[in-house]
């Protein structure tokens, strides 16, 4: 399975929201023993065990927007079905917090699983949704604007326990299939 973090690559945006899916990548090659990141297919690859599921894990550094080529080469080197591909990215129509697990749909208007969409010539790979809220009320700027900030004070207290359960999610996928993962994940809520 090739589990896929999105993100944008260097210093300014590793703090950001839109930088979820590299932290929980990141959080599954911790739990694999932190096996080395190389360089390749425009990003950085880990081969990573994680109890019996193996990984590939994947974090493209071509910039949210040409996340699809990196993970296009990926699949075509590694001959992947869609269905062996998961995507995990942060989600403005998601309250913070929350996690939703789906496969195929829309973009909900991000534009890295736009490309990797139309790269991979379908939507219909799994994704793990990882909720970081609409911007506040009084907020000046886009909701790109708002992802590319970094976490409220509030956030960053439970930003370890979100990554841990994104991260559950997808070896919940590896190990039982997502319709097992849904119903658990789904049902699970942040602690308050």
């Amino acid at each position: 399975m090739l589990v896929v973090g999105l993100g944008n690559p260097g210093p300014e945006y590793s703090a950001t929201r839109h930088n979820l899916g590299f932290l929980v990548v990141d959080e599954l090659a911790v739990r694999a023993g932190s096996p080395p990141f190389r360089k390749k297919f425009h990003g950085e690859l880990a081969d990573a065990r994680v109890g019996t599921l193996a990984l590939t894990l994947l974090k493209p550094l071509t910039y949210m927007n040409e996340s699809g080529r990196s993970v296009q080469a990926a699949v075509t080197f590694f001959k992947l079905s869609l269905d062996e591909v998961v995507v995990v990215h942060d989600e403005i129509d998601l309250p913070f917090g929350e996690i939703r697990l789906k496969s195929g749909g829309g973009d909900a208007g991000n534009r890295g699983v736009r490309s990797v969409a139309a790269q991979l010539g379908s939507p219909d790979f799994t994704r793990i949704r990882v909720g970081v809220g609409k911007p506040p009320p009084g907020f000046r700027g886009s909701g790109a604007d708002f992802v590319l900030q970094g976490f409220a004070p509030a956030e960053r207290a439970e930003l370890a326990t979100l990554v841990a359960r994104a991260a559950d999610a997808a070896e919940l996928i590896g190990v039982r299939g997502l319709a097992a993962a849904m119903n658990e994940i789904h049902r699970s809520k942040l602690p308050s």
